[in-house]
């Protein structure tokens, strides 16, 4: 179903300009675009109406480099859609004036079926999360209010605005639900995985993915539970603080020290692509992150019970199984997804 509605929608992008808009009469018609819910997919936990003049604004947005203080930074530049919209090979996000952050570039995928979003949570809408990326002094750097007055000056941007939205204002929150809409429409859900418990061509798994997919079920689905791979929690999960930076994470939102050193859960969905790993992109491969999960999970006051087991830390595995859940986890690649015309930019 997804297939055909990106089809559609990409067919609907590519048609060329008729006559009609050559009259100065002529008002684009806004479509709806509908977000269609995959059926192995929970409901929606973000409401979002998109509509195809507010995407395509988003799109444009997303990609252009003015919404950062210096010009240089999109949102693309940290969100490459080949690696399921994360910055693939870079420990940390990058922002202005080749500055570094404290954090890995978490995937932009299946938006609007997440009800918190960022590592520590600092942001539950959709719709307010870009103001995070483009007010952090290390990443953007600017403001809302100043990356209007640029856009202002744009013709495009101009005409864009007043086609997507009622207003036809050029203004900081018709900023943020352009780009909302745009993410909300990022549905990755057309995996070899998908296509298997959807019993769709193309869904048959091998032996070994088959080994991998229970042996998942019985250790790692409680907390990257769902089709989406992720029950929204934030939780410690052992991982020994970054001594440089001794990240906190949810508690830095919370105030509360019952919330120290817990991240939230990610998605694996794409998590092939995806690579480094964790919240600060200390891991560069899968089968470290098992080794970790088998060896290495450390004691803390506020570590996830799911990882201690009457004294036994971790998650009892050995070199056979992490083949066998690794093959499964390449399942959830979604190539569609990953190179999907209908989130490029096409100037």
């Amino acid at each position: 179903m997804l297939r055909f509605i990106y089809t559609a929608m990409a067919m609907v992008l590519l048609l060329p300009l008729t006559s009609c808009s050559e009259d100065k009469d002529y008002v684009p018609v806004n479509e709806a675009m509908e977000l269609d819910v995959p059926s192995n997919f929970p409901a929606l936990a973000q409401n979002v109406s998109v509509t195809k003049k507010g995407f395509e604004l988003g799109r444009k947005l997303f990609y252009d480099g003015r919404l950062s203080a210096d010009g240089t930074i999109s949102c693309s530049f940290c969100h490459e859609q080949g690696y399921a919209f994360t910055h693939h090979g870079h420990q940390f996000s990058h922002g202005i004036n080749n500055q570094e952050g404290t954090r890995n570039a978490p995937a932009v995928q299946n938006m609007a079926f997440q009800s918190e979003y960022f590592y520590d949570g600092a942001s539950n809408s959709l719709e307010m999360l870009s103001i995070v990326p483009i007010h952090n002094p290390i990443e953007m750097a600017e403001t809302l209010e100043t990356i209007a007055d640029k856009l202002k000056t744009d013709r495009e941007y101009i005409k864009l605005f007043s086609e997507a939205f009622e207003d036809k204002q050029v203004s900081s929150g018709n900023i943020l639900k352009a780009l909302s809409q745009f993410m909300a429409m990022m549905v990755s859900a057309n995996s070899r995985y998908d296509k298997y418990v959807r019993k769709e061509p193309g869904g048959s798994l091998t032996q070994e993915e088959l080994q991998g997919l229970q042996l998942f079920q019985s250790k790692c689905a409680t907390c990257h539970a769902t089709d989406l791979f992720t029950d929204n929690s934030f939780r410690n999960n052992g991982l020994p603080p970054n001594p440089f930076i001794n990240d906190k994470g949810r508690e830095i939102v919370t105030g509360f020290a019952s919330d120290a050193y817990k991240f939230k859960v990610p998605s694996l969905r794409n998590v092939e692509k995806t690579t480094p790993y964790m919240h600060d992109g200390r891991f560069g491969s899968l089968e470290s992150v098992l080794s970790f999960y088998a060896m290495g999970v450390q004691q803390s006051e506020t570590l996830d019970p799911q990882l201690n087991h009457a004294g036994v830390l971790g998650i009892p595995m050995n070199t056979d199984e992490k083949i066998a859940i690794i093959a499964f986890l390449k399942t959830l690649t979604d190539e569609e997804f990953l190179a999907n015309p209908l989130f490029y930019y096409r100037t």
